[in-house]
């Protein structure tokens, strides 16, 4: 591991500090948004502006990539996106505001697709695993520390910007001093989507109403907690724990995942998260304590459905379909985590700041209808499952790395692969 670290350490540097930034810059919005009294809606108007973003990043991002290299785009990105966030300095306009995080969404990805790409290309095989779980383990631990960075000053002013800024500022230097050997640009793999609809809609489900799950998240639990009482530094610890707690999660699910029914886990983990979000919607004014109860498990618990959903879909599909497949669950994770914070914010705005986790709950327990093991029917069950469990980032994006799952070595779907008399697998 320590020899993976040395080779791979500038990647995950990057990486820590550009989820640092990207989630600081998310949770001091919000509050913005809640002292000036109109949170809600346009929390989560600026949160689906970002996944936009994110989404339509995977395409910019292979065009940038093709036309100037990995750094050139890394670097590029990374400049654009500080400029972005210290624009909301310029104008408090709601309109601007959308447009920069679109902005800063799809640079996002477009450095994702570069580092992801990188980490892909240059692990050997036998060391792949170790390679994206650290990666991942980066990823959580920015998530983590950008949430905790709002306790510095603990206000709301220009310093949590600066220090947005400062984060991307600093993410170029690990990139641009690296010796290792950048990856070579990879043409896009088309994407069949009624041959998944008919393979894995139960995957395609999970993975949606995990965006809108998640999605909610990440746009209105900051909202939700500053309503509730708390101040900007304990805002910041309730989402850090709740995001850690994901983290946590990842190790003892995938034992899990590798030796039980995975619909059925998807389902059990539905069942649980209506269960865990009905507190903080029929209760108001709980203690601190048990709000970070509360989130602990929530955390827990929704941040497993994403990698649950990857890992179905990948048992069912052959190997060398997994990369198109990659591409569809991140657009169909991008579409969740755009509408789920409209619809949640309009709720809150409407009904209070409780209406989030009674959205929260609704979408869990549509998905505890929608999966179902019995609607398995294993027709197209790969013999390399159960594919390994791979942790997949706590819900703001991943671009390249659901293929990581069982890298394929061809490109393109395989002719004859598929049939007309299919049946649904996941």
């Amino acid at each position: 591991m320590l020899g993976v670290t040395k080779a791979f350490g500038a990647l995950y540097l990057a990486s820590v500090l550009m989820h640092l930034g990207s989630t600081l810059l998310m949770t001091y919005l919000a509050l913005r948004l809640t002292a000036s009294g109109v949170a809600e809606f346009w929390g989560g108007a600026l949160m689906a502006a970002n996944s936009l973003g994110l989404v339509l990043g995977s395409k910019v991002g292979q065009l940038l990539i093709d036309r100037v290299g990995h750094i050139r785009t890394y670097v590029a990105c990374a400049g654009l996106i500080s400029a972005a966030v210290l624009g909301h300095e310029f104008s408090s306009s709601l309109p601007f505001w959308l447009l920069l995080r679109f902005v800063v969404g799809l640079a996002m990805m477009s450095q994702l697709m570069v580092l992801e790409s990188w980490l892909n290309d240059r692990a050997r095989s036998d060391q792949r695993g170790t390679v994206l779980g650290l990666y991942m383990l980066a990823v959580y631990v920015g998530m983590v520390f950008g949430q905790l960075a709002l306790s510095w000053k603990g206000d709301l002013g220009i310093h949590a910007l600066l220090g947005v800024a400062v984060a991307f500022s600093l993410c170029l230097v690990p990139v641009a001093l690296t010796r290792s050997m950048h990856p070579a640009a990879q043409q896009p793999t088309p994407i069949d989507l009624r041959l998944f609809l008919r393979r894995v809609p139960q995957s395609l489900i999970t993975i949606f109403v995990s965006g809108m799950i998640n999605g909610a998240f990440f746009g209105l639990a900051a909202i939700f907690a500053s309503q509730q009482g708390l101040d900007t530094a304990e805002v910041g610890q309730f989402m850090a724990l709740m995001i850690g707690a994901g983290l946590l999660a990842q190790l003892p699910m995938g034992w899990l995942s590798d030796r039980l029914p995975r619909a059925s886990l998807i389902r059990a983990l539905a069942l649980l998260l209506v269960l865990a979000f009905l507190p903080l919607g029929f209760y108001q004014g709980l203690s601190f304590s048990a709000l970070l109860l509360f989130g602990g498990l929530i955390g827990f618990l929704q941040f497993c459905l994403y990698p649950l959903g990857v890992a179905l879909a990948n048992d069912n599909v052959e190997p060398e379909l997994r990369v198109s497949l990659a591409g569809l669950l991140l657009v169909t994770f991008g579409i969740g985590a755009s509408i789920g914070p409209l619809l949640a914010g309009a709720l809150m705005e409407r009904f209070g700041a409780s209406s989030l986790y009674f959205f929260s709950s609704a979408c869990a327990a549509l998905l505890a209808v929608a999966v179902s093991q019995r609607r398995v029917s294993g027709v197209n069950l790969q013999a390399d499952a159960p594919l390994h469990h791979q942790a997949t980032p706590a819900g703001l994006a991943s671009a390249t790395l659901p293929a990581a799952v069982e890298p394929a070595d061809v490109a393109a779907p395989a002719a004859g692969a598929t049939g007309p008399g299919e049946q649904p697998a996941g």
